[in-house]
C-alpha cells in the first residue's frame, strides 16, 4: 500500500470521499471517546499561570507538538499504520506495549488508553467490516488510530495530520474552558498552529520508534501536579 498517496488523489474518487467522511466522524468532538474530559495537563499549567492567554497557549501547544506528545504520537501512528498494512500482528502488539511504556505519568496513560480503548470499541461496533488486527483492548490512542485507518484503507498522509490537528483542538478546547479564553482567541491559536502541525507531521515521516523522545518537561511536570489538584475540571 502506498504511504504517500496525495490528498488530492484520495479526494478525487469515491473511496477517497468515504475516507474523508470516516475521518470527519472519528475525529469529531462528538465521537464517543471522552476527549472533552482530558486536558493533557494544561489545567495544572493554567492553575500555575504558565498558560494564561492566547500567546502562552500557542507557545505551550507548539512545544507539545514539536518536542513532546505531538511528535511522538505522529511516529507511533505511522508505525502502527505500517505494521497493520503489512498485517504484522506481532509487531503491532509489540508497538502497543512500547507506546504504553513511554507514557510518563499515570494520568497521561489514562488519557491515552481510555481514548484508545473507546476508539477501538466504537469503530468495531459501528464499522464491523474493518478488521482490528491484534490490538489489545486498551491501546494508546495513536496506535489504535494508526492501525484502524490502515485497516480501513485510508492513506496515512491524509489521516496523520488530521490526528495532530485534533490533538490541538482538544487542548485548545480545554484552555477555552479553564483559562477562560474566548472562542475567537481559541480559533486564532488553532490557525496559528497549522504550520507547526504540518511541519511536525512532515518531519516525523522519516522517523521510527528509536527516534521517539521528549523535551517537553514542563508538560510532564504539569501532569504530575494535576494529580494532586483540588476541584479539577478534567481527568488529566
Amino acid at each position: 500500500m502506498n504511504m504517500d498517496i496525495p490528498i488530492a488523489m484520495t479526494m478525487a474518487d469515491g473511496g477517497g470521499t468515504r475516507a474523508v467522511l470516516r475521518l470527519q466522524s472519528w475525529l469529531s468532538p462528538a465521537f464517543p471517546i471522552g476527549a472533552y474530559s482530558y486536558s493533557h495537563g494544561i489545567e495544572a499549567a493554567i492553575e500555575s499561570t504558565l498558560v494564561h492567554d492566547a500567546v502562552t497557549l500557542e507557545d505551550w501547544i507548539g512545544g507539545l507538538l514539536q518536542f513532546g506528545t505531538g511528535r511522538n504520537d505522529a511516529i507511533l501512528l505511522s508505525e502502527a499504520w505500517r505494521l497493520a498494512s503489512e498485517r504484522d500482528a506481532t509487531g503491532l502488539s509489540d508497538l502497543a506495549e512500547i507506546a504504553l511504556a513511554l507514557i510518563p505519568t499515570s494520568e497521561l496513560r489514562l488519557e491515552a488508553t481510555a481514548q484508545g480503548g473507546a476508539f477501538r470499541k466504537t469503530v468495531s461496533a459501528a464499522w464491523p467490516e474493518i478488521g482490528l488486527f491484534e490490538l489489545p483492548p486498551a491501546p494508546s490512542l495513536p496506535v489504535a488510530y494508526g492501525a484502524l485507518i490502515a485497516a480501513a484503507g485510508i492513506p496515512l498522509d491524509l489521516a496523520g495530520p488530521l490526528f495532530l490537528q485534533a490533538f490541538v483542538h482538544n487542548v485548545v478546547s480545554a484552555a477555552v474552558r479553564a483559562v477562560p479564553l474566548g472562542q475567537t482567541d481559541g480559533q486564532r491559536v488553532i490557525a496559528a498552529l497549522e504550520s507547526v502541525v504540518d511541519r511536525v507531521w512532515r518531519e516525523s515521516r522519516g522517523c521510527g520508534v528509536d527516534d521517539i523522545g521528549t523535551a517537553a518537561l514542563m508538560a510532564e511536570w504539569s501532569s504530575l501536579q494535576h494529580e494532586a489538584m483540588d476541584g479539577r475540571l478534567f481527568r488529566s
